[in-house]
């Protein structure tokens, strides 16, 4: 579809056409619509009970309306995350953008998507007494294999997964949601410990583990170069139609976290509590529609799990192709692959632990480069913000991501516990603050002796 221009004062603008905003803007959610998207809303739902509302108006913060306004933090920083958090400092840059594209890609979310795939598409459909490790690798290694195939070409986005795969578990996904919803599974329930104090806070953490915010800057890169291909050049119009795309997959992600609470929330009296948000999602599908709903959740949850490890194989491949132009694209697709597939057959349980201090440690930072790309007009963008509040977001994640990994907890805890929310999780949001404070003052006495010494 070709595009169109429109004269905006004297200028002519490059603009598409509503449809093809539309095709972007489910080829945005479908990169976005994964694992994490669906397996941890019904868990919140499930522990929370009778609060879930509480808790998911702060899982919607960190795991939906953070990720709007990364995608505009993005256009605004540059199109890249390398050149957003270069404006703390290069070598900061290099570090924090490898270890979000390691762990968006090979270290975690391509693992973690084919697991919670496998556990909910094929597991349940197994006989009992079969080698279940050797079934989980046979199918690790087709569905990597399909993943490297349909990354091939990044300029095939669009019409791959907002045009066929995304409506395809759209549909599939509302039947599921409307038949719980006309026939609930039961009465929601009273929380569980975990949900009965610091509700919204709890919330606000599980948030995290979607990964979206962190997605975000992931797929930046190659979202900006499928737009690219549609011929939209002007960096201007690349920025409006990331904007206008992001506000559709906003709209999608709300509706289907508040409705994955609900699953979750109303599951308890027909299936009881659960390990996980695959085995709720599982389990319910089943009550709902029988032994067909099984097939359903399962093509459902194998189409959003081919569609992120397609997002993120291609990502991170796109950024180390940047990095390190000798290796191309395509040898790096195949790098990463084999790097996930050996990963995934760690197995689940063991890839979730591995991985929560990793996300304890970039989401904090992540936040903080969103806020501070949008707020930096208060303080003329001065790099010494940028450092003193990064330093102070970085000291407190580091210590949540060592409680995390169970390293030092009892010391941890009694060493910082006078930090205002600190055993909530969002120590980090004070020093980060205290952080940039310190560096306005610097930036600002550095300022003035220049000023000085410029005068004399």
């Amino acid at each position: 579809m070709k595009t169109f221009t429109k004269k905006v004062g004297n200028k002519m603008e490059e603009r598409l056409p509503f449809s093809k905003i539309l095709a972007i803007g489910f080829m945005l959610f479908a990169m976005f619509l994964g694992a994490g998207n669906v397996i941890f809303a019904p868990m919140v739902g499930q522990e929370a009970g009778t609060n879930t509302w509480i808790a998911m108006s702060g899982f919607l913060i960190t795991g939906v309306g953070l990720v709007l306004l990364a995608i505009i933090a993005l256009t605004k920083g540059g199109g890249t995350v390398e050149k957003l958090a270069s404006r703390v400092h290069p070598m900061f840059a290099v570090v924090f953008s490898i270890l979000l594209f390691l762990a968006l890609g090979p270290i975690y979310v391509i693992p973690r998507t084919t697991s919670v795939v496998y556990e909910i598409s094929v597991n349940p459909l197994l006989s009992s007494g079969v080698n279940s490790k050797l079934i989980l690798f046979v199918f690790s290694l087709v569905f990597i294999v399909f993943t490297i195939l349909l990354s091939w070409n990044t300029t095939k986005f669009v019409d791959r997964l907002g045009k066929i795969i995304t409506p395809i578990f759209g549909v599939l996904l509302a039947v599921i949601i409307l038949k719980s919803l006309f026939t609930p599974m039961g009465s929601i329930g009273a929380p569980t410990e975990n949900y009965m104090s610091g509700i919204f806070l709890k919330g606000f953490t599980q948030g995290y583990y979607t990964m979206d915010v962190l997605a975000a800057f992931v797929f930046g890169g190659i979202f900006i170069k499928s737009i690219s291909a549609l011929g939209i050049k002007s960096e201007k119009a690349v920025s409006k139609i990331f904007i206008k795309a992001g506000l559709i997959t906003i709209i999608g992600l709300i509706l289907l976290q508040v409705s994955m609470a609900w699953i979750g929330a109303s599951s308890v009296d027909a299936i009881g509590y659960k390990a996980n948000g695959g085995e709720v999602l599982a389990e319910s599908a089943k009550v709902l529609f029988g032994q067909i709903g099984i097939y359903m959740i399962g093509t459902v949850i194998f189409l959003t799990g081919i569609t992120t490890n397609v997002a993120c194989l291609a990502a991170v491949s796109e950024y180390f192709e940047r990095v390190f132009p000798k290796v191309s694209y395509k040898k790096w697709l195949i790098v990463f692959a084999v790097m996930s597939l050996i990963i995934t057959n760690f197995g689940l349980n063991k890839i979730l632990t591995m991985a929560s201090p990793i996300l304890l440690l970039l989401y904090p930072i992540a936040i903080a480069l969103i806020v501070l790309v949008l707020t930096d007009s208060l303080f003329k963008r001065r790099r010494e913000v940028y450092v003193g509040t990064i330093i102070g977001v970085t000291l407190i994640a580091i210590l949540d991501a060592l409680k995390d990994a169970n390293l030092f907890v009892e010391q941890i805890n009694a060493a910082f516990h006078f930090i205002p929310l600190f055993e909530n999780g969002a120590g980090w949001l004070i020093t980060g603050l205290i952080g940039a404070v310190i560096g306005l003052i610097i930036a600002t006495v550095k300022e003035t002796k220049v000023g000085q010494h410029r005068t004399v």
